[in-house]
This record gives C-alpha cells, structure tokens and sequence, in this order.
C-alpha cells in the first residue's frame, strides 16, 4: 500500500476561527479527515501532521526519508515565505513534494507572495481551499 505524509504548519490548527473570510470556515481535522477519505479509496494510507515549531516540522520531513512514503504534501503556514530550513529538508528527503495553500499566495500581501519552499517541490496549489488538498493527494498518486 502507497503511504503518502501531510504535514500542516503554524496556525492552521486554527482553521475555521482564523480569518475565515480567507481562509475559509473548515477546520483542518475536517480538512484532513476528507483527504484521508479519498486516500483510502484510492488505496493509499494518509498520515498526518501539525505543528507550530519549525523544528518540529524539520524533524518530522527527515523522519520520512527511507520510510516508504511515495510523497510529502505540505501546507507549510507563514514559514513559506522564508524557512531555508524546511525547503531544506524537504530537498534532502528526496521525497516528491507538493506544497498547498488554501489561499492564493500571490494576491496577498507582498511579502505572502514569494514561497522559499517552491522550487524543491513538484507542485505548488494555491487559492482551490480545501479542494487544494484533494488536488495536492491526485497530483501524487498520478506521478
């Protein structure tokens, strides 16, 4: 069975709440409870992860390496858009990365609009909400 990681960074343990008029009015348990749905119809086993510590989430990334995961969606939070670290990490795990984000990045404030995680992952969602989710899991599971 393909097992695929989703890793969600700081704050999105807040969705719903925080500023739904952008980030919409689901919670990421609801988020990653859809996801892991189609995940096993499609026969593939989704883990999750969240946290608001950089290092953390660094140290999860190379958990990966050599486990078997067929890939990495990420969600990385404000931590886009200038932790050397997590792009970093996410390069050395050789792992096929796409990195999501429920709002569109680039019609956001100036500094939202540059991701540092970008050019290490296959893909880049922004702006879809939570189908952007779906969309980052269809993007792995058809490489």
């Amino acid at each position: 069975m393909d097992k695929v990681f989703l890793i969600n960074g700081p704050n999105l343990n807040l969705l719903g709440m925080r500023e739904p008029e952008i980030y919409g009015k689901t919670s990421l348990s609801r988020i990653v409870k859809i996801v892991k749905g189609l995940a096993r119809q499609k026969g593939v086993k989704l883990k999750s992860y969240q946290s608001n510590h950089e290092g953390r989430i660094i140290d999860r990334i190379q958990s990966l390496t050599n486990k078997g995961f067929k890939g990495l969606i990420i969600n990385p939070g404000a931590y886009t858009h200038y932790s050397y670290a997590i792009r970093d990490a996410i390069k050395a795990s050789g792992l096929k990365t796409v990195e999501i984000h429920l709002s569109d990045i680039e019609k956001r404030e100036e500094f939202r609009k540059v991701s540092v995680i970008k050019d290490v992952c296959a893909a880049q969602i922004k702006g879809l909400g939570p189908e952007g989710y779906v969309k980052a899991l269809e993007i792995l599971l058809d490489s």
